[in-house]
């Protein structure tokens, strides 16, 4: 279902939005988390509250936009009607930008916050945390066999823990419900394939790139993000190393038996190669010192391009990340 979003608060918001200080608007935005390349806000007051808006200045035109916004949607609805996961009420408008350029904003229906995985998995014994996981990995089967029945079309998923959400978990939860049913959260990055084209313009990831990195980005490490995602192996290896990130790194011998069970039981004929604990360590590893540098890469860049060079710069930057 889509949202009715209000075009002029967001174009208000972004008409007076400082990115070195997103919190200090007078509309009253509060950042609710950031990603990679984007940042999601609840804006306004409290009558406007129940939206969580993720805002993208990433497109260069109204064409690049528009061929986002199909994809956007097209993805929500394969995922929701043909697939079979449970989305959050949705929806996208644009704004234009300081720049001139459209500003993206991607709104979706503000859900408990003790209610997101990497918030729930806190409150949860062990027990409880394994079963999450292994109920992930059912949703996320779902992708690989639509897949496996189409011709044309081949999705991909950002399956970590931070991406879903239990319907029914609140702040004084501490047990999972028990009929445990999840809603999946980040459709931003829709990956879809297209006779094994994919869709989604890849340059789009190193719009926030700073320019002296993105051959560099493009060369080495643009293609395994891209692809990484439609590869279901890759994608539950993914999913726990997040454990790492989230500080819990003594429920990953037990996680990895679980998806190990999960696959040999529940779903034989998809043949996931077992996962490995020396395996889900040196990924994350990995992907660990990609993402500090590229984040220490964008603070550089943003020194050079506000005080130096004395340029605008449209992204957000999160403070300091725990890994």
């Amino acid at each position: 279902m889509e949202l009715e979003i209000d075009h002029k608060l967001l174009a208000d918001f972004e008409g007076q939005l400082d990115p070195r200080h997103p919190e200090s608007s007078e509309m009253g935005a509060r950042v609710l988390g950031y990603g990679e390349i984007s940042t999601v806000f609840e804006i306004g007051p409290a009558e406007s509250a129940g939206i969580a808006y993720k805002r993208m200045p990433i497109f260069t035109s109204e064409d690049e936009l528009e061929s986002y916004r199909w994809i956007f949607r097209e993805y929500n609805r394969v995922l929701s009607e043909e697939v079979g996961l449970t989305l959050p009420a949705y929806g996208c408008a644009h704004v234009e930008g300081g720049s001139g350029k459209p500003v993206m904003f991607l709104a979706q229906r503000k859900l408990d916050e003790a209610s997101i995985g990497n918030k729930a998995i806190r409150a949860l014994p062990g027990a409880d945390v394994n079963r999450l996981v292994r109920q992930v990995l059912r949703e996320l089967v779902k992708v690989w066999r639509f897949n496996a029945n189409q011709d044309e079309m081949e999705l991909g998923i950002d399956g970590q823990i931070s991406n879903w959400a239990i319907e029914g978990f609140g702040a004084e939860s501490k047990e999972l419900p028990g009929e445990l049913s999840l809603l999946y959260l980040d459709t931003s990055t829709p990956f879809i394939r297209l006779d094994g084209t994919e869709q989604l313009n890849p340059d789009l990831f190193l719009r926030s790139a700073p320019s002296f990195l993105v051959w560099l980005l493009r060369a080495l490490f643009l293609e395994d993000v891209m692809t990484r995602y439609y590869d279901l192996h890759l994608v539950a290896v993914d999913l726990i190393a997040n454990f790492y990130k989230e500080q819990l790194p003594a429920l990953i011998p037990g996680l990895v038996a679980e998806a190990n069970d999960f696959f040999d039981s529940e779903a034989p004929e998809l043949a996931v190669e077992p996962l490995t604990e020396k395996e889900i360590k040196s990924y994350y590893r990995q992907d660990a010192l990609i993402w500090r540098l590229y984040l220490s890469m964008r603070k550089t860049d943003r020194f050079m391009r506000t005080r130096l060079s004395r340029r605008g710069y449209p992204y957000i930057l999160p403070g300091k990340i725990k890994r």
